[in-house]
């Protein structure tokens, strides 16, 4: 059965290569001068976004700039409560290092996004802080998308497959004539296959060693590899 749509992850997806967001925030950090090592900064990047999940800190006006800079600045408050040097100036030059590794992934996969939506409807499934629809705009990509499913505002996050029922079902759409593009295996490719979607799995540098061991039949190394998929060539 041809594609006929697509659901588009987006952290991690179209922001980075498919490399795990905390390898580009701590490659920030030490262009910034941190002299901490992975452990100690994973442990703040962990807090960090259980803090965000239970309190308002990201506000849906946030870009990605803003985002950046209120997530480094939790990181070096953990961290200098763990007994490591971060401060304020360090914590803003690893958010602008984020700002721009994201500005230029994102130049590179809207020609691939744009390619897909000449031809098909795209939705995007995230999970994200209640604010996606801003950094869209800010990166000039709304446009593009029929449809946005953040976790924030429906209540249902990854891996949990209804989120990308939700996206199935905004694209009109039978799940197996939709191809999800993520750069998670856990949390977008085998949830969405699940549901009987086709998938694509962008696969970066990931969280843990299991993650970059692993290997599907459905991987890819450049999101522009998933338009041969769909048929665009």
């Amino acid at each position: 059965m041809p594609i006929k749509g697509v659901i588009f992850d987006y952290g991690g997806t179209i922001d980075s290569r498919g490399v795990h967001w905390s390898e580009i925030i701590l490659d920030g950090w030490n262009r910034a001068g941190a002299t901490f090592g992975k452990e100690a900064f994973r442990k703040a990047y962990v807090a960090t976004e259980r803090y965000f999940a239970t309190h308002p800190v990201v506000r849906p006006d946030f870009d990605f700039r803003q985002l950046m800079e209120a997530k480094t600045s939790s990181e070096a408050e953990f961290l200098r409560a763990d007994g490591h040097t971060a401060d304020d100036a360090m914590a803003l030059s690893a958010a602008a290092y984020c700002y721009d590794r994201a500005s230029e992934c994102v130049s590179e996969a809207r020609p691939v996004i744009e390619a897909v939506t000449a031809r098909m409807p795209a939705v995007l499934v995230s999970n994200f802080y209640g604010n996606v629809e801003s950094v869209l705009r800010d990166f000039g990509l709304r446009h593009l998308f029929s449809d946005v499913i953040e976790s924030a505002v429906v209540g249902v996050r990854k891996p949990d497959p209804q989120i990308f029922r939700l996206g199935v079902e905004a694209l009109g759409l039978q799940p197996e004539e939709v191809m999800v593009v993520g750069d998670s295996l856990k949390k977008d490719i085998l949830p969405a296959e699940s549901i009987g979607c086709r998938t694509a799995w962008l696969k970066g540098k990931g969280w843990t060693d299991e993650e970059d061991r692993a290997t599907h039949p459905s991987q890819i190394s450049r999101l522009s590899d998933m338009l041969e998929l769909i048929g665009i060539a």
